[in-house]
């Protein structure tokens, strides 16, 4: 167990990262929900009762990613310069990439990864009514770049 955050009360506490050096830093991160074929046929054609799924999943995964900070602990509030959720189309689902960028000294990684899950958050709660079946899966950082440790990209394995 790592217990460098860890206060002489025993407390965790929000990293100092004052010293860090300001770099341009980018993440990408995706997840999929899976869904009945027909789900996926209503979705792309624009029939859901709720309205328009992927674009109000991209926008309610935009507004998540900016507000991260004020949903996880310990997580610095930073700047944001660019944003994307993207979506890819499956015959059992919808995969969800969400790209986006800041210049910092703390990392992105944590901001795509909230937009992944609540965009897909997003189409499940606009499709439940069709589809009580649907699986939110494969949530993953695929990519980041910037920062003392450099650029990440995933290797599945």
């Amino acid at each position: 167990m790592d217990f460098t955050h860890i206060n002489e009360e025993g407390l965790a506490y929000m990293v100092d990262v004052s010293e860090k050096k300001s770099t341009s830093r980018s993440a990408k991160a995706y997840g999929k929900i899976l869904m009945d074929k027909e789900t996926v046929k209503k979705v792309y054609e624009n029939e859901m009762v709720k309205g328009n799924v992927l674009a109000t999943a991209q926008v309610g995964g935009i507004m998540a990613l900016k507000n991260t900070a004020n949903l996880i602990p310990m997580c610095h509030n930073i700047l944001i310069l660019g944003c994307d959720i993207s979506f890819e189309r499956y015959e059992d689902g919808i995969g969800v990439y969400c790209t986006a960028k800041t210049t910092g000294n703390t990392g992105i990684e944590m901001e795509v990864i909230v937009g992944v899950n609540i965009a897909l958050a997003t189409i499940y709660d606009m499709c439940k009514a069709v589809d009580k079946n649907m699986v939110i899966t494969d949530i993953k950082l695929l990519e980041k770049t910037g920062g003392k440790s450099g650029t990440y990209i995933r290797q599945e394995k």
